[in-house]
């Protein structure tokens, strides 16, 4: 289970690696212009690690992996519904900016986890990489969620328009989503799930360093 793990973390670690030096290579080369059609470029790739994340969800059920469900599953779902129900649906948003901030802070995030993941599986622990793992989330994470919510607050003028996922049903009543509404609830799920998850953040963040820092005494 640690070899499937650590292959797990490997692929990741390359798929964001390659989506993050993309992004770089790109914007080093065409500037601005590169912003607009990093959904178009990268999109493939971004939807293939986030499906492969809902890997991780099993891997603590099974209890192959000791990180605490429930902020694991909030992360992961947010991604999941940011990407394939407010952006991969609507081609307008795609091109919008937020998209390319959005990507940039998800991938630097999950560069510096899979990798640190990789080497704990072997049982290496180098401190400036375990610090800046514990420690770059928590700036961080804040900002991926204020871009999750501006690229949602963006959808919501072309869901009302088009009309994408509002649907009514003729049931023995007349029962109608309006799927701006529910974008509009999940802003504020998102948000209370923010404060749940940055608190998770802070207690990981001072295990994980302390315990470091004792063995290192030790030793």
């Amino acid at each position: 289970m640690n070899t499937y793990l650590f292959v797990y973390d490997l692929m990741q670690f390359c798929g964001h690696s390659w989506i993050f030096t993309n992004m770089i290579i790109r914007f080093m080369s065409f500037g601005k212009d590169s912003l607009a059609d990093t959904f178009y470029s990268i999109g493939l790739v971004m939807r293939i690690c986030q499906l492969l994340s809902i890997l991780e969800i099993l891997h603590i059920l099974i209890g192959i992996d000791k990180t605490r469900l429930f902020p694991r599953f909030l992360q992961i779902t947010e991604r999941i519904i940011v990407l394939f129900v407010v952006i991969n649906s609507q081609e307008e948003v795609q091109g919008k900016y937020v998209v390319c901030v959005l990507f940039f802070l998800w991938n630097l995030l999950d560069v510096v986890r899979y990798t640190y993941n990789m080497l704990a599986r072997t049982g290496i622990y180098y401190l400036p990489l375990t610090w800046l793992n514990f420690s770059l989330c928590i700036p961080l994470y804040p900002l991926s969620v204020l871009a999750k919510a501006f690229a949602i607050c963006v959808s919501l003028p072309y869901f009302e328009s088009f009309g994408t996922y509002s649907i009514k049903l003729s049931l023995p009543f007349t029962f109608s989503i309006y799927f701006p509404y529910v974008l509009k609830m999940y802003l504020l799920v998102l948000f209370i799930g923010m404060c749940f998850i940055i608190q998770n953040l802070f207690s990981e963040r001072k295990a994980h360093l302390g315990t470091v820092n004792i063995k290192k005494k030790r030793s």
